[in-house]
């Protein structure tokens, strides 16, 4: 067993790696809900439950759902604001809902992609732009609230062209009216736990949805979606397949470094290499004895005595049999014997004493023959 091991443990520690990462990926993907980018219930970086936990902390009504039906069922009026968040998930039924169920609020979009401004009906191509540096509120719709004494730090490069905003860049605003209500954040990268306290980040985040006393935070899910809504290939994908496969990468890296540090450096030599028949010889016979080889040392034994008693003899190494017959004559020995010795039937030695006892025998009979 431990030979066995011994000869199989790349393949075990590569196999227990692989098993490992598989299990770190399922167990970070088990909370699906808690890991989307700007969820309220989401404290990594990209995540934006500090900015949930202020607001409520502020006196802010906060209520999260995940579901159309959810949403549906609140209490939505004038001093609702509702905040979207995962408009990719939205489909063009989950976006028709959230805006009869919107019809009285005030709702602010995150993040808005193109698909999902289309689904909503809105005529605000997203365009993008790279500002450097901090963005200076401007605002040109005072429904936005006042925000322009208030500077952003934007790292997504999303912004809305539309006929009035705030937070300008050379192609839109970062933070755009689409009339009715509805406000569309490009810079989504502010409600997040990494960047809101980055420059006057925080302050428009919760201007923005702290401008009522009741904030839902709507988080929309695929589950709502019908037959008809058009989804993306990512969307498809289970949350957990990023990580794993990140883990599975970082796990060849580390075999691989771990298996050339092992190996060492390669070595230059010029070529042809000259390797002297010895060395060959010495190294076949060490890898016959690590495996306990012995049945393929006999055989490579007896073939070149075969070889040279049949050149010797000038008989065809191809007839064993004959050979074996002229041998017997000429050294007046049985031919049972010999067989024994040369033959392709011959027993393989059971040990490492029988198999030097077979060494000799065969050298002595190489000897033998030609003084015959």
């Amino acid at each position: 067993m431990s030979g066995w091991l011994q000869r199989n443990r790349s393949t075990l520690v590569i196999g227990l790696a692989t098993l490992a990462a598989l299990l770190v990926a399922v167990l970070l993907g088990g909370g699906p809900r808690t890991g989307a980018d700007h969820d309220p219930e989401n404290p990594g970086a990209r995540g934006a439950r500090a900015l949930a936990q202020v607001l409520a902390d502020e006196g802010v009504d906060v209520a999260i759902v995940r579901s159309a039906a959810a949403l549906e069922n609140q209490s939505l009026d004038a001093d609702t604001t509702v905040v979207v968040t995962s408009p990719e998930n939205l489909g063009q039924s989950t976006a028709d809902r959230l805006r009869a169920a919107t019809r009285d609020s005030t709702t602010v979009v995150v993040g808005a992609a193109p698909g999902a401004t289309e689904a909503l009906g809105i005529d605000a191509p997203a365009t993008s732009s790279t500002p450097q540096g901090l963005q200076d509120g401007d605002c040109t719709d005072t429904g936005l609230g006042d925000l322009s004494d208030l500077s952003i730090e934007v790292d997504a490069a999303a912004s809305y062209a539309t006929t009035a905003g705030c937070f300008p860049s050379d192609t839109g605003w970062a933070l755009a009216s689409a009339g009715d209500g509805l406000a569309l954040l490009g810079a989504a990268g502010i409600v997040e736990n990494d960047q809101v306290l980055r420059a006057d980040n925080a302050a428009v985040a919760l201007r923005l949805l702290g401008q009522h006393p009741r904030l839902v935070w709507y988080v929309p899910s695929l589950d709502d979606l019908v037959g008809d809504d058009g989804v993306g290939v990512r969307s498809l994908l289970p949350r957990w397949l990023t990580p794993a496969l990140w883990l599975l990468g970082l796990a060849m890296i580390a075999v691989i470094w771990w298996r050339g540090r092992r190996l060492g450096a390669l070595a230059v030599e010029p070529l042809p290499v000259t390797v002297r028949s010895l060395e060959t010889t010495e190294a076949r016979g060490r890898l016959y004895r690590s495996t306990s080889a012995r049945g393929h040392a006999a055989d490579a034994l007896r073939r070149s005595t075969r070889h040279d008693l049949s050149t010797h003899l000038r008989l065809p190494t191809s007839d064993v049999d004959a050979l074996v017959r002229d041998v017997a004559v000429r050294l007046d020995r049985p031919a049972s014997d010999i067989d024994a010795l040369i033959g392709e039937r011959a027993t393989a030695p059971a040990t490492d004493h029988e198999l030097i006892r077979l060494a000799a025998a065969l050298a002595e009979l190489d000897r033998e023959v030609p003084r015959t």
